[in-house]
């Protein structure tokens, strides 16, 4: 099942490249934060509140990015999003959020010292104003090394 290997995956990502667009057809693509997989949707954290939550806004579908470079496989994951700017949701959200950057501050610190590599910022310098974007997975197309295209309607 290709939401398995989709949730594989994630789980070694920080960040998905996520394309939308808008009703006159402008396709716009940028980075946001990966949360969680849950329950068939992916949480995404968007600090630069622009282009993608205005495209969202009017037209509440998102194409995402993900490629793993270890099995040389990617995935595209295709779906309506929901916008979650308050509520329990949204607060229950932001202590994830919260424990995530801690850990991947972390994570940066340690590996900084292992390769003996300073960094300017070792802390992810994340905004305390975002928006959550949960996208609910309907299809999911894996492309594999040599082009083969698989795809799964959830």
């Amino acid at each position: 099942m290709l939401l398995n290997d989709l949730n594989q995956v994630l789980t070694k990502r920080e960040f998905i490249s996520v394309a939308t667009c808008n009703f006159e057809g402008e396709p716009n693509a940028a980075p946001k934060f990966f949360l969680k997989i849950y329950n068939k949707a992916i949480y995404l954290i968007d600090y630069a509140i622009g282009k993608t939550w205005e495209n969202l806004k009017i037209n509440p579908q998102a194409s995402l990015s993900i490629s793993d470079p270890g099995t040389l496989k990617s995935y595209q994951v295709n779906g309506g999003v929901e916008i979650i700017e308050k509520g329990a949701v949204y607060d229950k959200i932001a202590e994830e959020l919260s424990e995530k950057e801690v850990k991947l501050s972390a994570e940066r610190v340690i590996d900084g010292v292992r390769r003996k590599k300073g960094h300017e910022h070792f802390e992810i310098g994340t905004s305390r104003k975002f928006v959550i974007f949960k996208v609910m997975i309907r299809q999911i197309a894996e492309i594999g090394p040599s082009g083969k295209v698989s795809r799964e309607k959830i």
